[in-house]
């Protein structure tokens, strides 16, 4: 009985040595996956690129598995200068697949290594496309006219764009030729290359940034002349209509003034043909009223013909 338990122990044991050995040696491959075995740190045989279940030996092998999808580069932003000197960051990223496991473990190991290669071979690319070409170059794609129309207070400013001759479509095409060829050597397959953004770097950006605010300010000048100028010519004909205004009421009331002192002559000469003798009575009245009051104290002589009525009008 005791020595049946003991064998009962020994082949439970051999089964779990058995089923871990088994469970040891097998290993997954995904659709998505392709998988280089290694012993020792070493490849043997070629890649697995089947999905399904695999054997391998247990303990002595190790499966190293690699994506079969496309993987993303993502560049860090490089100061270059172009061809006409003009700094300025450049941001790239790429897509790229794995399509020989078997070589990109001989030369890089890893996914990450390959990321490392990817950097160089890119970056490198790019800073010669880049410094081989004006700034205008990197920019555009295409001779697409391009004029900026300003229309403000009657003034017209075109701006016309330099004809590009090879383009930023093409400059990256150029990139993804010329690092496409390189990156095979490592197992790697570069599917497309793209210039994600291109700026100034932070000295020139600044000195854009203060050349467009003097250009604004100078803009803003020139409206402001302009202003004061239709200003002072609004100014200028408001007061040219004032006086025309003025003019015309002015010759206006001279001939409505000229009438009535037409108007009073005639009937002051109505009345003088009438009775000389008392509108000679009443003008030399009025001209009392006018220069004699309470205060005044006259000298005349006796014969002066200014006290002629006054004489009269004693003697009655």
């Amino acid at each position: 009985m005791k020595n049946q338990k003991v064998i009962t122990y020994i082949l439970g044991f051999l089964a779990l040595v058995v089923l871990f050995l088994l469970v040891s040696s097998i290993y997954i491959v995904d659709e998505t996956e392709q998988v280089v075995i290694t012993q020792f740190g070493r490849p043997v045989g070629e890649p697995v690129t089947t999905a399904g279940l695999h054997l391998k030996l247990p303990f002595i092998q190790e499966a190293n598995t690699f994506e079969k999808r496309l993987l993303e580069w993502d560049g860090i932003p490089t100061e270059i200068s172009a061809q006409d000197k003009v700094f300025i960051e450049i941001d790239t990223y790429a897509r790229w697949r794995i399509i020989d496991p078997l070589k990109l473990f001989r030369s890089v190991r890893n996914e990450t290594g390959a990321q490392s290669r990817l950097d160089n071979i890119i970056d490198a690319a790019t800073r010669d496309f880049v410094t081989s070409h004006i700034l205008i170059e990197v920019v555009r794609s295409s001779n697409r006219k391009m004029e900026i129309i300003e229309t403000e207070l009657d003034i017209e400013t075109r701006t016309k764009i330099d004809s590009i001759s090879v383009g930023r479509s093409n400059i990256s095409k150029g990139i993804l030729e010329a690092s496409k060829t390189k990156v095979l050597e490592y197992g790697i397959e570069l599917v497309d290359v793209r210039i994600k953004r291109i700026n100034y770097i932070q000295s020139v950006r600044q000195k854009v940034f203060d050349r467009m605010i003097a250009e604004r300010l100078r803009i803003a000048e020139k409206y402001r002349s302009q202003g004061q100028g239709k200003k002072a010519e609004i100014e200028g004909d408001m007061e040219k209509e004032l006086q025309k205004i003025t003019s015309e009421a002015y010759r206006t009331a001279q001939e409505i003034k000229g009438k009535a002192d037409a108007e009073a002559i005639r009937i002051y000469a109505r009345a003088y043909d009438r009775d000389p003798e008392f509108y000679s009575f009443l003008n030399t009245l009025e001209s009392y009223k006018k220069t004699i009051d309470e205060n005044s104290t006259i000298l005349l002589t006796t014969d002066n013909d200014y006290l002629k009525y006054l004489e009269s009008i004693s003697g009655q």
